[in-house]
């Protein structure tokens, strides 16, 4: 089961049919998971019966992708070679998750500098496109403390990316699942779309900021600071 959300399974449906059980019967092994701090459980935030699993620990996720199905590579040809033809799945499946988790961390300690309020809840989230059937992927989403007679408050809408260059493509998406929320009568008058990038960000989508006072670009040396 560890393997299968190394893996990128991180539904409870997608690990049943790594493993080869049904949904039902790894509901237990997870828990114990759970209990032991090697996985993580992460509602959706705008639909909390929606759930996603991680692994904790970075160093677990690195061998059961990088390691584990290269033992024999290893054993015969040294690291240096198994390097090369792991680099890609290394940026993939363990920097990209990591990079995400940290900039979630990042929201959740500079709230008040982002939003100038203290956010609720801080998380990822799926948000169904019905237009086209399809669904977009929040990396980082935050919402701010709910007031009575008030629309759930939607403060930031993110996305992270590790190794790729951040352009005007991601903001469209980020668009769109921004009015689709505010459809399913969710506040996003104040939402921010933040864009977190160790890659950096296409000139064209640096000139949007001047005139989007919304939109906010978050770099490496940012989350460093």
């Amino acid at each position: 089961m560890l393997a299968a959300i190394a893996a990128g399974n991180t539904t409870n449906g997608g690990i049943a049919n790594y493993v080869g059980r049904k949904s039902a019967e790894i509901a237990h092994p997870l828990r114990v998971l759970e209990d032991c701090g090697l996985v993580e459980r992460h509602p959706d935030l705008f639909e909390a019966k929606r759930i996603r699993y991680s692994i904790s620990e970075p160093l677990i996720i690195f061998y059961g992708n990088i390691m584990r199905p290269r033992w024999a590579a290893l054993e015969s040809r040294g690291g240096s070679q198994v390097w090369e033809s792991a680099r890609h799945t290394f940026d993939a499946q363990v920097l990209g998750p990591h990079f995400e988790s940290l900039c979630r961390s990042y929201v959740r300690d500079h709230d008040t500098d982002l939003f100038g309020e203290f956010t609720d809840q801080v998380g990822s989230a799926v948000v169904n496109d019905p237009a086209v059937r399809a669904q977009i992927e929040v990396d980082v989403a935050a919402t701010a403390a709910e007031s009575a007679n008030e629309h759930r408050r939607v403060r930031a809408l993110g996305e992270a990316k590790w190794g790729e260059v951040i352009g005007t493509a991601h903001v469209d998406r980020l668009t769109r699942a921004r009015e689709l929320l505010a459809q399913k009568k969710f506040d996003t008058t104040e939402t921010q779309i933040l864009l977190f990038s160790a890659a950096g960000f296409t000139d064209e989508l640096q000139a949007m900021t001047d005139r989007d006072p919304r939109l906010r670009l978050i770099r490496l040396t940012d989350l460093c600071a």
